[in-house]
């Protein structure tokens, strides 16, 4: 059989391509790095993969706010065969900045009547780009990215990464729908290792089929224990990092 094919999309701006791509073929996937003004041109280009990723980085300089440049790009010129990949069973997976783009394009938590955008990732409460590790917990969804996982610790690194919704009292009803999977987590000491102010200390959310997930942390950034700054006398050297399991479930899933 085939490998699972991943369209890895890259842009002015994009710095985790390389990284990412990387991480679906550890996985055991075909990864092809594609720059979004040649899939504009040749949209039939996604017919050949299976996933589509949007990853990290600060497309078009994250000039006007984080990701929109890009969002509007591909909702003005790729909207319509996006939709086709994502209703065609597709994988979307947006990291960081690529969350910030799947929630501005409406590929991820839109209004089903009107289309648009009903969260969106607001400046962290900090004023500031935050840079660090944080703690994870993985709750009960249909999302194929987390299957299987818990607890895990990733890094984030945004100035852009805070979770608010149109309507507040949304919160409940996608938690219940299972599509706020991944949440932050308090560390030992029970202190809330949220690094942006999130509502409800959303890290990432998906869509009702749990096949388009976004998140802020960069699961591409821990592939092996050694990547981990407290590694040494704690995780086995041998043994993959946390992320690695999302891009492993990301290829299981489209075998």
């Amino acid at each position: 059989m085939l490998a699972p094919r991943a369209l890895v999309l890259r842009a002015p701006g994009t710095n985790c391509d390389h990284e990412t791509a990387h991480a679906f073929e550890r996985a055991g996937g075909l990864a092809r790095r594609i720059h979004v003004r040649a899939l504009a041109e040749r949209p039939a280009l996604l017919d050949d993969f299976q996933i589509l990723c949007i990853p990290g980085g600060f497309s078009y300089g994250d000039d006007i706010a984080s990701g929109r440049i890009l969002a509007v790009e591909l909702k003005t010129r790729l909207g319509d065969a996006l939709r086709r990949f994502r209703d065609g069973g597709g994988l979307v997976l947006g990291i960081c900045n690529g969350f910030q783009v799947l929630l501005q394009t409406g590929l991820l938590l839109a209004d089903p009547v009107t289309h648009e955008p009903q969260a969106a990732l607001a400046h962290n409460t900090s004023g500031r780009f935050v840079d660090r590790w944080v703690r994870l917990a993985c709750a009960p969804s249909p999302c194929v990215f987390l299957k299987g996982l818990g607890d895990l610790e990733l890094p984030v690194a945004h100035g852009e990464g805070r979770f608010v919704l149109r309507d507040p009292a949304q919160l409940a009803a996608l938690r219940a729908a299972g599509q706020l999977p991944i949440t932050y987590a308090p560390d030992d000491a029970g202190v809330s290792t949220n690094p942006n102010g999130a509502v409800g200390d959303v890290a990432g959310a998906c869509d009702p089929t749990g096949r388009v997930f976004g998140m802020m942390p960069h699961p591409e950034r821990f592939l092996d224990a050694t990547q981990h700054p407290a590694w040494p006398g704690r995780l086995d050297p041998a043994a993959p990092g946390a992320g690695f399991s999302i891009f492993v479930n990301a290829v299981k899933a489209t075998a």
